[in-house]
């Protein structure tokens, strides 16, 4: 992660913070889950997205046949975890 990608985390969750803390009357020390849960998810969109082109590739290339396997599965094979789009870091944020 570069310095600038850092600092848009960073800044992105500090805001994300604000905004939790001010729409919902959250106290400093409640919104730390949330957080937390967006730092998680944060991490496993940057893991699952180096490996997303090779699970595309080999989900792609075996479509159809008889060794067809689904996506979560391939993905469980090459990163450990299945990270369906609908919860990508990037649809949430």
């Amino acid at each position: 992660m570069t310095d600038k990608e850092l600092k848009e985390l960073k800044d992105t969750l500090w805001h994300s913070a604000d905004v939790l803390r001010a729409s919902a009357h959250l106290a400093a020390n409640k919104y730390g889950q949330p957080i937390l849960g967006l730092i998680f998810l944060r991490y496993a969109d940057i893991l699952y997205k180096q490996h997303k082109e090779e699970i595309e590739a080999e989900y792609n290339h075996f479509k159809g046949g008889r060794m067809e396997k689904s996506k979560k599965e391939i993905s469980i094979e090459k990163c450990g975890f299945y990270l369906p789009e609908c919860a990508y870091y990037d649809f949430w944020c």
